[in-house]
C-alpha cells in the first residue's frame, strides 16, 4: 500500500503509518500536512495559532476486503474572529464519525437496499445508517409549488396493525406526494391545510376522495369553492359488502333445506363482486346460471353494474338522471339492505354527479399503497412516522408535464 497515494484521498492531511489490527481492518494514522495552514471552519480564514488537538479515529470506505478506520489529529484554531473553533475539513463534516466519501457511500446503498441491509453489509448501527438516510430525505425531497395546486386526491392506508392509519394527499395532475399525516380524522389532516395555506386552499377545483365523512367535512371548511368527488371503486365496493354480501346470506339462510342450492350460494360471494369482464369462461357460466336460478341475487347484480355507469355519464344532467333511474329502481326493489344503502347515498349524490365534470378517483393512490406496504416491508416497518412519510414523498416526487 502506497502511502502517498492514500494521502490524496484526505485533503490536508499524510499519512504518517497504517497498521491491521485485525485481517478485516485497516488503520491509517494521518497528520497534518506541513505545507496546509489550518482554516477556521466559521469565516474560513487561514490562521496559524492553534488552540488544542485531539485525535478522532473516523470510518472511512471500505477498500476491498478491509474496512477502513482513520485516526485524524483534529485541531480546533484560535481564529481572530469567532475564538476557539474546528478547523474546516473538507472531507469530514463537523464533528461526523464517517467521512464524506462514507456518508455518500451509505447514501448510494440506502437507496437500493433496506437500511438494516445496509447497516450489515457495512458494519454499522441501524440508527446511523437511517439517520444519513433521514438527511438525504430532507435534502432531497423537494417542496411543492403550493400556487399550482387545483386538484387534490386524498386517500388512506394502513399504517400499522390493529386500524391506525395515515392519511395520504396527491396532486392529481402530477401525482405528486403533498402530504403524509397519521391519522384519518379532521383533526388529523387538518395540518395538511394549514401547511397549504389560504391563497392554496381557495385555488382547489376539485378533491377526490372515498366516502369518508371526515375528510369531505375538513375540505368544505378549507376549500369550500372545491367539489368532492366521491371514488367509484370505494362506492361500487360499499355496495357490495353491504348489500350483495348481505343478500347472498339471506338467500343461503332460506335454502337451509336445500343443502347443495345453500352451498352454491354461499360459495358465490366472488362470482358476485367481481367485474364480469375479469371472469373466466366457467365462472362466467357458473355466475350465468346463479342468476338465473335466484332473483333477488339477479337484482343487486344488475343494480351493482347499473350504480357503476353513474361515474361515466357525459354530463352532470345525464349524471343526475341515471342517479334518479338507480335510485327508483332501488327502492322498488323490495330488498331492505338496497333501500337502506340508497337512502344513506343520497347525501353523497353531489359528490357523484361531479365525476361527469371532473374525471378523478383514487385508482393513483390505490396503486401507490402497494407500493408503500413495499417500502414498509422492506424496512420491517418503521418506528419513526417522519422518516416513514419521507420515504414516501421521495418515491413519488411528480411526473414531469
Amino acid at each position: 500500500m502506497n502511502a502517498n497515494l492514500l494521502a490524496l484521498f484526505w485533503e490536508g492531511f499524510e499519512v504518517e503509518s497504517y497498521t491491521h489490527p485485525d485481517p478485516q481492518s485497516v488503520l491509517i494514522r494521518l497528520q497534518p500536512a506541513e505545507d496546509c495552514t489550518p482554516c477556521c471552519s466559521g469565516c474560513h480564514q487561514h490562521t496559524l495559532a492553534i488552540h488544542d488537538i485531539h485525535v478522532r479515529r473516523i470510518r472511512e470506505r471500505d477498500l476491498f476486503q478491509y474496512r477502513v478506520w482513520l485516526e485524524v489529529p483534529v485541531r480546533r484554531v484560535r481564529c481572530v474572529t469567532c475564538g476557539p473553533r474546528l478547523e474546516q475539513i473538507r472531507w469530514l463534516s463537523g464533528r461526523q464519525r464517517l467521512t464524506a466519501s462514507m456518508i455518500s457511500w451509505v447514501e448510494s446503498l440506502v437507496r437500493l437496499m433496506p437500511v438494516q441491509h445496509v447497516a450489515q453489509l457495512l458494519g454499522l448501527h441501524w440508527h446511523t445508517v437511517k439517520a444519513i438516510d433521514h438527511q438525504r430525505l430532507k435534502r432531497e425531497v423537494v417542496e411543492p409549488d403550493r400556487r399550482q395546486i387545483r386538484r387534490l386526491v386524498m386517500d388512506e392506508f394502513a399504517l400499522f396493525k390493529g386500524h391506525r392509519y395515515a392519511t395520504v394527499v396527491i396532486n392529481a395532475d402530477n401525482q405528486q406526494v403533498l402530504w403524509v399525516g397519521e391519522g384519518n380524522s379532521r383533526e388529523a389532516i387538518r395540518p395538511f391545510f394549514e401547511w397549504l395555506g389560504p391563497e392554496a386552499c381557495a385555488s382547489i377545483e376539485a378533491v377526490a376522495m372515498d366516502m369518508n365523512t371526515a375528510m369531505d367535512r375538513e375540505v368544505q371548511h378549507h376549500c369550500s369553492q372545491a367539489r368532492v368527488v366521491y371514488d367509484q371503486f370505494h362506492v361500487v365496493a360499499k355496495f357490495g359488502r353491504e348489500v350483495i354480501d348481505r343478500v347472498r346470506v339471506d338467500q343461503a339462510n332460506q335454502l337451509r333445506h336445500d343443502k347443495p342450492a345453500r352451498k352454491v350460494v354461499k360459495r358465490s360471494r366472488w362470482l358476485l363482486l367481481r367485474n364480469r369482464a375479469n371472469l373466466k369462461g366457467e365462472q362466467a357460466l357458473k355466475l350465468e346460471e346463479l342468476l338465473q336460478a335466484n332473483q333477488p341475487l339477479m337484482t343487486v347484480y344488475l343494480l351493482k353494474d347499473q350504480l357503476k355507469e353513474l361515474w361515466f355519464a357525459p354530463s352532470e344532467k345525464e349524471a343526475r338522471q341515471r342517479w334518479r333511474d338507480w335510485l327508483s329502481l332501488a327502492i322498488s326493489s323490495d330488498l331492505a339492505p338496497v333501500q337502506q344503502f340508497a337512502k344513506r347515498l343520497k347525501g353523497y349524490v353531489e359528490g357523484i354527479v361531479a365525476s361527469a365534470t371532473y374525471r378523478m378517483n383514487t385508482s393513483v393512490p390505490e396503486g401507490m399503497n402497494n407500493k408503500i406496504k413495499v417500502i414498509k416491508r422492506m424496512a420491517y416497518g418503521y418506528r419513526d412516522n417522519d422518516y416513514f412519510f419521507l420515504k414516501i414523498k421521495a418515491a413519488f416526487p411528480g411526473k414531469v408535464r
